[in-house]
């Protein structure tokens, strides 16, 4: 009602305030969560990055970011999405990490035209990571043994259930090169001259804002509403853009959401599954 009331009001009677749209991308960045946990991926933010974007007598949009990282395809489309944005709108990027923005969120982060972290953030984590378990011995002992048909001499590559191949490991590391070497070169043509020159920048190593800033990874050290006072004046008005909810105020399915109509017994496993995974993120930086 409030909005409203001020909407009847003359713009040249009206306070001065600039207003700055702020759009939250929290979690593990992952391809599809669950009804049970929702995951951060471009499907589940798009509306959100295009409200803000849309938002009319603004000349930025600020993004804060808290992510351990995740899926890199995820995370790459959500950089790219918010740079069209920025393009197509005429808007400066502002980022702003809060407990951790690294590895996939780190190259989120790299969409900012300005990174700003608190000391304490965790930044970087620029690597690839893959994991599993093995269980051939597991089979042996209980008496079950393997079977498996394929067509394709390499279609049961990287298969839990018998022992690592040397071939197998030997792929996997060409695809992480591959995909290391394309998160170097969005680092290097984000970053560019502002980076320190560190070798260690790129190994896959994370460290504290305070660091990270000494290493050209940020641009500077403080939060969100007192660094954009300091550039758009103590009148500014931070504003939190959603994505669009329903009648029963559930968010509203994007491309690929769930359906309705899931079983729950499904639901609740997959679910427990996606917990699982994002716990594993976030507890490599230790929270």
């Amino acid at each position: 009602m409030a909005g409203f009331l001020k909407r009847l009001v003359p713009k040249r009677l009206r306070k001065r305030e600039l207003v700055i749209p702020v759009v939250r991308l929290q979690g593990a960045i992952m391809a599809d969560g669950s009804p049970l946990r929702p995951a951060l991926n471009l499907a589940s933010i798009s509306a959100s990055l295009d409200k803000a974007f849309s938002m009319k007598d603004t000349p930025a949009v600020a993004i804060a970011v808290n992510s351990p990282g995740g899926s890199p395809v995820q995370s790459r489309l959500i950089y790219s999405r918010i740079r069209a944005l920025a393009e197509e709108k005429g808007k400066r990027v502002h980022v702003f990490v809060e407990d951790v923005a690294a590895s996939g969120g780190y190259m989120i982060a790299l969409a900012g035209d300005e990174i700003v972290a608190d000391p304490s953030s965790i930044v970087g984590s620029i690597g690839v990571v893959s994991g599993g378990f093995g269980f051939p011995e597991l089979l042996r002992k209980i008496g079950v043994e393997r079977r498996i048909y394929t067509a394709g001499e390499n279609k049961a590559i990287l298969d839990p259930f018998q022992p690592e191949k040397p071939g197998d490991i030997e792929h996997l590391k060409s695809l992480q090169l591959d995909i290391h070497a394309t998160f170097i070169d969005m680092v290097k043509a984000r970053r560019g001259h502002r980076l320190s020159g560190d070798p260690e920048v790129f190994s896959g190593l994370f460290w504290t804002g305070t660091r990270g800033l000494e290493l050209g990874l940020i641009d500077g050290l403080g939060d969100m509403r007192g660094e954009l006072r300091k550039r758009y004046g103590e009148t500014v008005k931070l504003e939190l853009v959603t994505a669009t909810r329903g009648l029963l105020g559930r968010r509203i399915p994007g491309v690929g959401g769930s359906s309705a109509a899931v079983d729950i017994a499904g639901a609740a496993a997959g679910g427990l599954a996606s917990v699982l995974e994002e716990k594993a993120l976030w507890a490599r930086y230790g929270l």
